[in-house]
């Protein structure tokens, strides 16, 4: 039976992704329509996902002004995207309803059985090895 990291990560051998980020509760705590506190190592993994190759779609329920001032606090942090709610920049879509993006790997602090560490998250995209401890949840002991 295959391991849950060869699971996760065996389509992901040395290509280069495309990778769907959510903002709010994700890359910065939960405090929407405000902008919370930026999440340990969110924004150094990004960079380094990023520096690694892989193309980074911004996902998130944020349009207009609350959109802008996402993309402004991430770009001051060193985080730029490729696209921002749409698949590419040239994509013609209005921004008035979120939606789902075409991504390889989807980022969320929704995520079932909960959101992974920056760390771990790195540590899976780039098949390394996951640190000897990861937290088991009661309800997905896998």
């Amino acid at each position: 039976m295959q391991s849950q990291k060869s699971m996760i990560t065996g389509s992901m051998s040395s290509r280069k992704l495309t990778i769907a980020v959510d903002f709010d509760g994700t890359m910065v705590e939960e405090n929407y329509p405000d902008i919370g506190k930026p999440v340990e190592d969110a924004f150094d993994v990004l960079i380094r996902l990023h520096n690694d190759g892989h193309r980074l779609l911004l996902w998130t329920y944020r349009h207009g002004k609350r959109l802008q001032e996402a993309v402004d606090f991430c770009k001051s942090r060193g985080v730029e995207f490729y696209a921002v709610n749409k698949n590419f920049p040239e994509e013609e879509y209005d921004g008035s309803v979120p939606r789902k993006l075409l991504a390889d790997v989807y980022i969320d602090d929704r995520n079932i059985g909960g959101m992974k560490s920056w760390e771990e998250i790195y540590l899976l995209i780039t098949e390394k090895s996951l640190p000897k401890k990861v937290k088991k949840s009661k309800f997905f002991p896998w």
